[in-house]
């Protein structure tokens, strides 16, 4: 069962706020054989008439993160349910591939199609989920990690106009990743010690 962590910035987070933010993301345990038990962390802001809402939702083999904005916080809530769910069912059709290729029986997540054709086809059909699941990657790129602090990282990615810069930390030579974030600040990808 999902336990909630829900904050607002800017916005008091209501009881119906909480029980329709709790009931939306609550429907996703459906596609889990066993609900996990994960902390869902939600955080809903408001910021010039515009509503935001960011769900993290972190288990063992998968974290779930989708953002979204809208004028109205009740549809930004239901359309960052709609993106955990295509995220869900991409997941779940990637996995239960590997599980059918290796021979395997047991599935990670719950099969629902009986269920979501009843409730109006939430899950895709074979070939929807076929293209969905595929990953196209047109373009590989080699490049050697340079040795620097994550302002210079920032500086560099600004001057190639990029919106994530790759490098090595000159101060642990671990690999980070530094990135533009939607709101213009910058942000720190680090790998755990």
């Amino acid at each position: 069962m999902f336990k909630y962590n829900i904050r607002g910035e800017n916005i008091e987070v209501t009881d119906a706020i909480r029980d329709y933010v709790e009931k939306k993301i609550g429907k996703l345990e459906r596609y889990f054989d066993q609900t996990p038990t994960s902390e869902v962390h939600v955080n809903l802001s408001v910021h010039n008439d515009g509503q935001r809402i960011e769900v993290t939702i972190p288990m063992t083999d998968l974290v779930l993160r989708a953002e979204e904005a809208h004028n109205d916080l009740y549809a930004a809530i239901d359309l960052v349910v709609n993106k955990l769910e295509r995220q869900i069912r991409k997941y779940k059709t990637k996995v239960n591939r590997k599980f059918r290729q290796k021979g395997g029986a047991k599935y990670v997540f719950a099969e629902m199609e009986r269920e979501a054709n009843a409730n109006g086809g939430l899950l895709l059909d074979e070939d929807e989920a076929e293209q969905d699941s595929e990953v196209d990657i047109v373009r590989v790129k080699r490049f050697d990690l340079k040795p620097m602090d994550s302002e210079e990282a920032a500086l560099q990615m600004d001057m190639l106009g990029h919106n994530f810069y790759v490098f090595e930390s000159a101060e642990t030579g671990e690999t980070n990743v530094v990135y533009k974030r939607k709101d213009g600040r910058y942000g720190l990808i680090e790998p755990n010690a």
